[in-house]
């Protein structure tokens, strides 16, 4: 996979995310092959999490309120991966 692919939503970086768990666990990879892919596991997780955190403050929201709002953009929105 390109490293510099961009992350599309939420589901698809879970999915990547737990391929690139599995593949490091086989312990199959060269030293630089495992860092290069802990790299893109670090930036999946970081989207995934900053993408809970938005649907958290959102449900926070509509309790709040009791209605929806739009959510504020995210920091990440638009962009592909974030250098760690």
């Amino acid at each position: 996979m390109d490293e510099k692919e961009k992350i599309q939503d939420f589901e698809s970086a879970i999915g990547e995310l737990e391929d690139v768990v599995q593949t490091l666990e086989s312990g199959e990879l060269t030293l630089e092959e495992s860092l290069r892919l802990y790299e893109r596991g670090v930036r999946l997780s970081r989207f995934c999490h900053t993408r809970l955190e938005d649907a958290e403050r959102r449900i926070e929201v509509l309790d709040e309120r009791g209605e929806a709002t739009p959510a504020p953009p995210s920091v990440t929105d638009g962009l592909g991966d974030e250098s760690a």
